[in-house]
């Protein structure tokens, strides 16, 4: 079965990614909790430096510490750290799923993502254009529109090939059944990729997720250890 999520809910349904018919339709079929935005005070941090750290915790020191940093403000995600490797560092909000999963309104979703440069340049701008379309207030329908308008006009850059992110942050938050799940990295790729990596085989590593509000192919692979260096439990899928 093609596993339709965004590239952030590869991370918020990990618990439930095993491709099941009838797990799918068990969810599809509950009621979702989190019907429509929260007050925005509870999706901001509550001070710029500790969101700094979270950010900078969803890769190795070695890679986010001279990362450039991001952080949510009401209008928006505002550079607050200036980098020298290309790299860009910032918490996800709920928003960062597809409009269809559930849990896209959550509050309490924290998820520190590391983007390599390609990915800062080409992946990263569509979640920041979201984010302004949330903060002002527009419905789903309207976010997924205007997305797809300016994925058509070129007003987003093209994805690089090489894109990437690290999501290895032992404080992530990623769903209320996932919160802080297992570290991985994820790979975007446009088109349909999944074959061509060999994702969503028996004993292979890669699992693979269609993500057509990005127009990408998201490929996500577990590592064994936190961005602290400790170990992470591992699990099979």
């Amino acid at each position: 079965m093609q596993k339709r999520l965004s590239f952030l809910a590869v991370g918020f349904l990990a618990p439930a990614i095993v491709p099941c018919a009838t797990c799918l339709a068990q969810t599809q079929a509950q009621k979702t909790p989190y019907p429509a935005m929260a007050r925005l005070d509870q999706y901001l941090a509550p001070d710029e430096d500790s969101e700094i750290a979270l950010a900078r915790s969803g890769a190795p020191a070695s890679i986010s510490d001279a990362a450039e940093v991001m952080v949510l403000r009401r209008d928006g995600y505002a550079t607050v750290v200036k980098g020298s490797n290309g790299f860009l560092c910032l918490v996800e909000r709920s928003w960062g799923a597809a409009t269809d999963e559930p849990e896209f309104w959550n509050p309490k979703v924290r998820a520190p993502i590391c983007f390599n440069p390609p990915a800062a340049r080409t992946f990263a701008p569509i979640f920041l254009m979201k984010t302004k379309l949330v903060l002002a207030g527009r419905p789903k329908a309207q976010i997924v529109q205007a997305t797809a308008n300016a994925l058509d006009r070129k007003e987003l850059p093209a994805l690089e090939p090489g894109a990437m992110c690290y999501m290895m942050s032992k404080q992530q938050y990623l769903s209320d059944s996932g919160k802080n799940w297992h570290p991985h990295l994820m790979f975007f790729v446009a088109g349909n990729a999944a074959k061509s990596w060999g994702a969503d085989l028996p004993g292979s590593p890669v699992i693979a997720a269609n993500d057509p509000e990005e127009r990408a192919t998201v490929l996500m692979v577990w590592v064994g250890k936190w961005s602290d260096g400790t170990p992470a439990p591992m699990a099979t899928h």
